[in-house]
C-alpha cells in the first residue's frame, strides 16, 4: 500500500513539475531558501555538537545530580532529560533525533525512547516568537499567552503518556532492547578528532535529509494549492496538516476570523504537519515505533484546543 501511495505520488508530482514549471521552481526555491537561510544556519551547529556531548558520555554525568528532578517531573533518566531539554530548545525534529541516537548510544531503553518520543518533539521558542507570533499573527497575541497555551498542553499531555507507558512494570530503567549499529558510529577510535567528524558527518547527512522532505514537501503544497482553489477553512487547514510553515504563512493571508486563524495556528504548530512527521520517521530509527508519536500529537491537539476554548471563554 506505501509503494501503491509513494508510486502515485511521484508519478503527480512529476505531471506538475513538466506541465507548471514556474510553479513548480517558485515553490522550490522557497523550501530551498528555508533550508538554507533558517535550518542550516540553526540547526546543524546543534545536531555537531549535541552529537559530540553524547559520544563523549558526558550527559549523564552533568544531569545525574538532579535526578530525583527528572524521575518525579517527566518520569525519565538523565540521559533522557538531555534530550527533553534540547528537543524543547532546538525545536522540530532535533527532540526525536536526539532520543534516538541516545537509544542507538544504549543511553536509554526503548521503553524510554519510545516515551520520550511522545513529547519531546515541539516547534523551538525562536520559531513560535519570531513567525508564529510576530509574523504570521502580527503580534496582536500575547506572547505569554501563546506560549502558556502551548506548554500547558505539552505537559499535560506528557502526563496522559506517562500513565499510558508506565501504567504497568517498572520506571524508565526498564531492560536495553537490542539497539542497531550506525554505520557511521562504528569506528572504535574515541579520540577527539574522530568523534568531531563522526558528528559532524552525521550532522550534515541529517541536515541534508531534512532539506529533502522541505523541497518534496513544498512543491507537494504547490500542486495541491494549484489544483484546489477554494479559500475556505477546510483548504487553510489542509495546506498546514501539509507543511507547518508555508501552512501558516496562507493562514496568516486568509480571511478569516481572528480567533479561528489563532486556534488553526496553535493545532498547526502543535501538530507539525506531514513534512514533519516525514522527517521525524527518517530520523527515528526503525526499531522505535512512530504510532505513540502520533498518539500523542493527536492528544496535544485536542487539549490544546479544550484550554484555548476555556480560557476563550473563561477570559
Amino acid at each position: 500500500m506505501k509503494k501503491i501511495l509513494y508510486t502515485v505520488v511521484s508519478l503527480v508530482l512529476l505531471v506538475f513539475l513538466l506541465f507548471f514549471p514556474r510553479e513548480s521552481l517558485a515553490s522550490a526555491q522557497e523550501g530551498m531558501q528555508l533550508w538554507l537561510n533558517i535550518l542550516l544556519p540553526t540547526l546543524l551547529p546543534f545536531m555537531i555538537l549535541t552529537g559530540v556531548l553524547i559520544r563523549t558520555d558526558m550527559i549523564g554525568q552533568r544531569l545525574t545530580p538532579m535526578e530525583s528532578i527528572w524521575q518525579k517531573i517527566f518520569g525519565v533518566s538523565p540521559a533522557g532529560a538531555y534530550a527533553v531539554l534540547f528537543g524543547l530548545l532546538c525545536g522540530y525534529p532535533m527532540g526525536a533525533k536526539l532520543t534516538s541516537d541516545l537509544y542507538a548510544s544504549r543511553k536509554i531503553s526503548r521503553r524510554e525512547a519510545q516515551y520520550l518520543l511522545t513529547f519531546t518533539n515541539h516547534a523551538s521558542p525562536m520559531f513560535i516568537s519570531s513567525y508564529l507570533i510576530h509574523t504570521c499573527m502580527n503580534g496582536q497575541v500575547s506572547a505569554l499567552e501563546v506560549f502558556s497555551l502551548l506548554l500547558g498542553s505539552a505537559f499535560l499531555t506528557m502526563l496522559c503518556m506517562r500513565l499510558w507507558f508506565f501504567r504497568t512494570g517498572s520506571r524508565y530503567t526498564a531492560g536495553f532492547s537490542p539497539i542497531y549499529t550506525s554505520k557511521k558510529e562504528t569506528s572504535s577510535d574515541s579520540s577527539p578528532g574522530a568523534i568531531l567528524d563522526a558528528s559532524i558527518m552525521n550532522g550534515f547527512e541529517t541536515i541534508t535529509k531534512l532539506g529533502g522532505y522541505i523541497l518534496m514537501f513544498s512543491i507537494l503544497t504547490a500542486c495541491v494549492r494549484h489544483f484546489w482553489k477554494s479559500q475556505s477553512i477546510l483548504s487553510y487547514v489542509l495546506f498546514c496538516l501539509l507543511e507547518m510553515t508555508t501552512g501558516l504563512h496562507s493562514l496568516a493571508l486568509s480571511g478569516l476570523k481572528p480567533e479561528i486563524k489563532y486556534l488553526c495556528a496553535l493545532v498547526t504548530v502543535v501538530l507539525g504537519g506531514a513534512c514533519i512527521t516525514a522527517q521525524t520517521r527518517s530520523l527515528v530509527t526503525e526499531e522505535l515505533s512512530l504510532l505513540p508519536y502520533l498518539a500523542s500529537k493527536l492528544v496535544n491537539a485536542l487539549i490544546v484546543i479544550l484550554l484555548f476554548l476555556f480560557f476563550a471563554k473563561i477570559i
